[in-house]
Formats: structure tokens, C-alpha cells, sequence
């Protein structure tokens, strides 16, 4: 059961009206890494998640708390679009001054969202559920949401310097620090998890389970110019679950054969049999 509170979380209110930040901010909105995206990714998680309560319990709160920052951006951009129109519009193509202020403004916002949010991002393309990684196992899950955390982190940063209205960049430090949280709580479950489990996902699948390709799991290869990435520990250190060393492969050799797939039936048309038909119906 979810319950709505018209209170915001945090409080939006907006120096001045801005249609091109709008635009911007529809970014962190339904981007790829916008709020809608880790708002699913969570609730997804939450709602699928079977085993330890806390696991779930966690996700859930999480989850709910971001579906307040999608309304939050909603605030946001319906502050920044105040007083646009049309006619603006219009007049941008006419006028150098106004297409300076009014000139990026998102068509949709006048056209489809009557100069609201919308679940897009700052191109206008729709959210797309794909975005969300729900995959049944917590640790996997929980790396993809320190992933979501730190690219949507680093994306309000970009766009906090991107803005001098003191409203918008105060909301902004709230959904920075918020996002630092969220980052610091999912480090706090990986390694968690990791001590539970191990550290490779999924931990169900042992390294003797790979039987004779073992040793390929500690192999690093050298498939690029240079040899700058032996520098690593990737590449001269020990595994992280203690299980054997790396070893680098300076001038690695291909181990596997030559693909000699069969010639497909004629009647697929791949002219790869060097036959020449007079017409398509010629068998």
C-alpha cells in the first residue's frame, strides 16, 4: 500500500522561471539515470525480493523515497515553465533577446504536458522500463544500484553548475547529499553480501564448478596497443576472494578454431554458391 503526502520532501521553490533548465532537468527526471529509473529499479527489486526481510524492507523505503524526488522534479520543472506560451515561442523566432531566454524550450512542455513534467528525458525520448535492473539476486542487484546512484549523482552535480538560481541549486544539494546516502547504503549492503557470500555473483556458481577453464579466470589480456594496463592490480595482483593470482598475458594467442558454418539452402537467396538464377521462381 503506498499513501500520498502533499508535503514535498524537501522544499522546491524556484528563483525565477527558466524553460531551458526545464529541459535540462527532464534529464535527472526520466533519463536513463533519472529518478524514474532507480524510483522502478527499487520498487522492482522490492517488490521481487524474497529471503531476508531487511533486504526488502530496505529496497521498500528506498524505493518510496524516490518516488517523492520524481515529484519533486515535477515541482521543479512546473516552477521553471511558469509564464511560458506559444506565443514565446513564436517570438523567439523572431526576436535574438527572447530566443536567448526562451529559445531551448522543450516543444512538449507547451504541446503534450501543458507546461508540466514529463516521464522523458532532456531530448524528449520516453522513459523505458528496460532502464531497470531487477535480477532476483541482491548482490548483483544491489552493484547495479550503486551504478544507477553514482551516474545520477554525477549527472545533478553537471547540472547544478549548469544554474545560478539559488532555488534550484538548493533542491539540487538536497538530492546530492541524498544520493551520497544512497550510494554509501548500497557500499554498506555489497559488503554485506560479499561477506556472506563471496564476491562474485552468483556465489551459487563456485569456482570449481568451471572445472578446466579455471586458470582463464585469472588471466589478464593484452588486446590493445601498449602495455600501460599491466600496471593495474588487476592485472599483478590476487583475486579479491583469495582464490589464485593474475597473471598477465603480454602477446595473448587465439585457443579456439576457425567458424566454417555450412552454406544455407538456395532457396534463402544468400548468393553465397556462386549460381546464377534467371528469375526468382527458378529452382
Amino acid at each position: 500500500m503506498f499513501r500520498h503526502q502533499k508535503e514535498l520532501q524537501f522544499e522546491i521553490k524556484v528563483d525565477r522561471p527558466d524553460p531551458q533548465l526545464a529541459k535540462q532537468v527532464q534529464e535527472v527526471l526520466g533519463g536513463q539515470f533519472g529518478e524514474m529509473t532507480v524510483m522502478m529499479q527499487y520498487l522492482f527489486q522490492g517488490f521481487n525480493c524474497r529471503g531476508e526481510e531487511k533486504y526488502k524492507d530496505m529496497l521498500m523505503d528506498i524505493g518510496t523515497e524516490e518516488i517523492g524526488h520524481v515529484e519533486m522534479l515535477c515541482a521543479m520543472i512546473s516552477q521553471l515553465l511558469d509564464g511560458a506560451s506559444p506565443d514565446d515561442q513564436a517570438k523567439a523566432a523572431q526576436d535574438p533577446a527572447t530566443a536567448a531566454i526562451m529559445g531551448g524550450i522543450n516543444p512538449q512542455h507547451l504541446l503534450v504536458s501543458g507546461l508540466g513534467g514529463m516521464p522523458t528525458n532532456s531530448n524528449g525520448v520516453p522513459w523505458n522500463g528496460a532502464y531497470i535492473v531487477a535480477s532476483g539476486n541482491l548482490l548483483a542487484d544491489m552493484r547495479s544500484n550503486l551504478h544507477a546512484e553514482s551516474q545520477g549523482r554525477l549527472q545533478v552535480a553537471r547540472l547544478y553548475h549548469m544554474t545560478r538560481d539559488e532555488g534550484v541549486r538548493a533542491a539540487f544539494r538536497k538530492m546530492l547529499a541524498r544520493d551520497r546516502y544512497h550510494q554509501y547504503q548500497w557500499m554498506a549492503a555489497i559488503e554485506e553480501l560479499e561477506q556472506s557470500n563471496g564476491v562474485v555473483v552468483p556465489a551459487s556458481f563456485p569456482p570449481e564448478a568451471e572445472l578446466e577453464s579455471q586458470p582463464e579466470a585469472y588471466k589478464f589480456w593484452n588486446l590493445s596497443e601498449g602495455q600501460e594496463s599491466k600496471e593495474g592490480l588487476w592485472a599483478t595482483g590476487s583475486a579479491p576472494d583469495g582464490t589464485g593470482d593474475f597473471v598477465y598475458e603480454a602477446d595473448p594467442v587465439p585457443l579456439g578454431n576457425i567458424p566454417n558454418p555450412e552454406i544455407p539452402a538456395p532457396s534463402l537467396h544468400h548468393d553465397l554458391d556462386g549460381k546464377k538464377f534467371k528469375n526468382s521462381d527458378q529452382e
